[in-house]
């Protein structure tokens, strides 16, 4: 019996970052009491699960983006490096007092929540989200809170409940081009997210709105206007750009790398089409330099 040959194909080459990509190594007094209280707590933070390339700056600063509902996404974005799975157990309702005394012990005054999706939950977290902005300003008398927040499946009367508890900025990430949304983000759909963005600001027009994008994942420079263009149509006020890094072998491939030049020219391409404030660059993430933003806007 012949034994049949099955050809493997060679692994691609590791494209080596340019050099405004480089970070330095996560370390200092900062960033390990950070995650002494974080892990104290039992609370998780986006920067370490998603592997952000700016926690080390972030959290020399004694910045960080609290992750609430678990550490456990029920969706399988292909970007992300956050754990997929199906969540266990009660829903974790201390969390939101937790986050607040977490705050408090850090010194914050700009505070920035954001969740994995939770499609198991009938609300989708927005009950948890709500409660977590109301013991932050409980305990916080004056600080702002940002609140980044999943699609909720579309419905309104999540995003209302949210709403309802007024967080300073409204944010939710419209991730990537149209056409990349079956291989990127799986799960959620373009126009979906939109509508979102617009009925916040239908909703509560005093509450500022915020989305985000990367590049590198295939799209082209027109595909992003198309997007700037969108998101001001749909009354988004800040938007941020920065550039798609591969957290690892299981995600997509960086398809290339955009120039600072690029994000450059990003910035002024969505300035054009009518938002207020585009944060471009490299390693702009969602919550980078969030509270001069907000500030930007005049409201915070």
């Amino acid at each position: 019996m012949g034994v049949e040959l099955v050809q493997i194909a060679p692994t691609p080459p590791r494209v080596p970052r340019p050099d405004w990509l480089k970070v330095r190594v996560p370390g200092g007094e900062n960033y390990f009491e950070l995650k002494g209280i974080m892990r104290g707590l039992g609370l998780h933070t986006v920067c370490e699960s998603a592997r952000c390339p700016n926690v080390a700056e972030c959290w020399s600063h004694r910045t960080a983006t609290f992750m609430i509902l678990g550490d456990l996404c029920t969706r399988r974005c292909g970007f992300c490096a956050v754990p997929k799975g199906k969540p266990a157990g009660e829903l974790d309702r201390d969390e939101p007092a937790r986050v607040a005394e977490a705050a408090e012990r850090m010194g914050l005054n700009y505070i920035v929540v954001t969740s994995v999706d939770r499609d198991d939950l009938s609300d989708g977290g927005a009950g948890i989200f709500a409660r977590t902005i109301l013991a932050l300003r409980e305990r916080m008398a004056g600080c702002k809170v940002e609140v980044l927040i999943p699609d909720f499946r579309g419905s309104d009367e999540a995003l209302e409940i949210v709403l309802e508890a007024r967080p300073d900025v409204l944010n939710h990430n419209i991730e990537t081009v149209p056409r990349l949304y079956p291989v990127a983000r799986r799960g959620s759909r373009y126009d979906r997210s939109l509508r979102l963005l617009r009925r916040s600001r239908e909703i509560a027009p005093n509450i500022a709105t915020k989305s985000g994008l990367m590049v590198g994942l295939g799209e082209t420079m027109d595909e992003i206007a198309g997007v700037l263009g969108d998101l001001a149509a749909a009354g988004v006020e800040i938007v941020t750009i920065g550039q798609y890094l591969r957290p690892s072998g299981d995600q997509l491939p960086v398809a290339r790398f955009y120039t600072p030049e690029e994000f450059l020219a990003l910035k002024r391409e969505g300035l054009k089409r009518g938002l207020r404030h585009v944060e471009s660059g490299p390693l702009v993430r969602s919550s980078y330099h969030a509270h001069e933003q907000a500030s930007s806007l005049g409201r915070t």
